[in-house]
């Protein structure tokens, strides 16, 4: 069972827990106006306000804020649909799709996963603060050195290598505007009818807050043209709640569970040697308190924006305030789905039986094999797919596997993610002989005499000393 149900309401103490996170956030980070939300089994349970004098009443959460580089993960999701429509593969190149491309070599994951080594920022005054006419085509967004760092190397974050996969959308989608293209393949099907790419009443506005003072002063909210895809939409934290259930769960109108999950798979190789942050196809991705989050920031003038998400409790943290700096909006957004996380943990679902009829050939693979001395253990899941782990438990080479039409099996994740099992069966009566996962050979007894282990077995076998 997924949604609110299973959950029922929030208890009062939670509820009182994540209200008052909201407001030290706010206070803390002196905020005119901040927003928040939770998500949970894919349904907003929680929404909460606080804002000043200052924000004139704008802090309800209906209202539009502006949320920057979230923005990345809508541009993401378009060109994933791109490469799930058979139009374009993550391994092309730019070039191959979008005439005038900066790097000749740039490839569509590396802009995705901020690996292409192409510059931070557009070149020209701060994007953010300026009139996207100032940069009227992709051209105008680099200088004469647009790579700042081997492709495919390391993480480095680039504002305009999005810009460029905007383009890229316009370019397979005949030339309408990515804002068009989100609008009626994404926003519409989802119901997220707040989140434009200008801003809607009621909405906030933007202002500095003085970091030695209690004052004000007013930021503007240019339309940035060709680097909207970086970081221009509008939203709210109602609508970021259905983007948040979206991530999660997927939806078959849009993207499927399964490309949303390669979407929050590490991209890129992490920075240190414990990680703490890591990035994805335009998912960011974080480790806090023990859990991994995934989910996006982001920042324009006067505005700053946070979603995170726990899958593995299945909620979800939102925080939304109207100013350039001052809260910590990332840890808002984390805490509030730790709150949750922590006072209401998720209850599993019901384990269940396989359905519908049972091949008792399948059922036959079932059990111990190992591959030369190591035991491991082959499961039959209630999915039908196969599951393949270390005897002794969790770790080691471990992997889950889909069935093909063919009569092999393809690793899904872990160590064999990709790869292929096949079940060899012996020439003459067709009885099992051994598993072949990936040139790995897996028996039903450890090391054989007979078996068909690569390089023979000891004439003798086993034996003590």
């Amino acid at each position: 069972m997924r949604g609110a149900e299973q959950f029922g309401a929030l208890l009062p103490e939670t509820r009182r827990a994540l209200f008052r996170r909201l407001a030290v956030g706010q206070a803390e980070g002196r905020a005119p106006s901040m927003t928040g939300a939770v998500v949970r089994g894919g349904q907003v349970a929680w929404t909460g306000a606080r804002e000043s004098s200052a924000s004139d009443g704008v802090g309800g959460v209906d209202v539009q804020y502006r949320i920057g580089s979230i923005t990345k993960t809508f541009v993401a999701v378009l060109v994933m649909r791109l490469r799930d429509e058979g139009l374009l593969t993550l391994e092309d190149r730019l070039r191959e799709h979008l005439s005038g491309s900066p790097d000749p070599d740039v490839t569509i994951a590396q802009l995705l996963s901020h690996s292409s080594g192409l510059a931070a920022e557009a070149r020209g005054p701060w994007w953010e603060r300026t009139p996207g006419s100032l940069r009227q085509a992709p051209g105008d967004l680099f200088g004469e050195k647009p790579r700042r760092l081997p492709a495919g190397r390391r993480f480095h974050y680039s504002n305009p290598a999005y810009a460029l996969l905007g383009s890229l959308v316009e370019q397979k989608r005949g030339g309408q505007s990515w804002g068009e293209v989100l609008r009626r393949e994404v926003l519409e099907p989802l119901g997220m009818s707040r989140t434009t790419l200008l801003p809607q009443a009621p909405h906030a506005d933007g202002w500095a807050v003085h970091p030695w003072a209690d004052v004000l002063l007013p930021e503007p909210a240019e339309d940035t043209g060709p680097m909207g895809p970086a970081g221009q939409l509008w939203s709210t934290v109602e609508d970021l709640g259905r983007w948040a259930a979206f991530l999660t769960h997927g939806d078959s109108r849009v993207l499927g569970a399964a490309t949303l999950a390669e979407m929050r798979t590490p991209a890129v190789p992490p920075e240190g040697m414990e990680w703490d942050a890591g990035f994805g196809l335009g998912i960011q991705l974080a480790r806090r308190n023990g859990r991994l989050l995934f989910g996006h920031s982001g920042s324009m003038p006067g505005f700053l924006a946070s979603l995170w998400i726990d899958a593995a409790e299945d909620v979800a943290g939102i925080a939304l305030a109207s100013c350039t700096s001052g809260p910590a909006i990332s840890a808002i957004a984390a805490d509030l789905a730790g709150i949750v996380a922590d006072r209401e943990p998720r209850i599993p679902e019901p384990w269940r039986p396989l359905a519908g009829p049972l091949d008792d050939d399948l059922l036959d693979l079932t059990g111990p094999w190992y591959w030369g001395a190591h035991p491991y253990v082959l499961r039959l899941r209630a999915d039908r797919g196969l599951e393949i782990s270390l005897m002794s438990g969790p770790g080691g080479r471990a992997s889950r596997f889909r069935a093909e039409p063919d009569g092999t099996w393809t690793g899904l994740d872990g160590y064999f993610a990709g790869e292929t099992l096949r079940v060899v069966r012996d020439a003459g009566d067709g009885s099992v002989s051994h598993l072949d996962l990936g040139t790995f050979v897996f028996t039903r007894g450890p090391y054989a005499p007979a078996g068909p282990v690569p390089g023979g077995v000891d004439a003798k076998g086993w034996r003590g000393r």
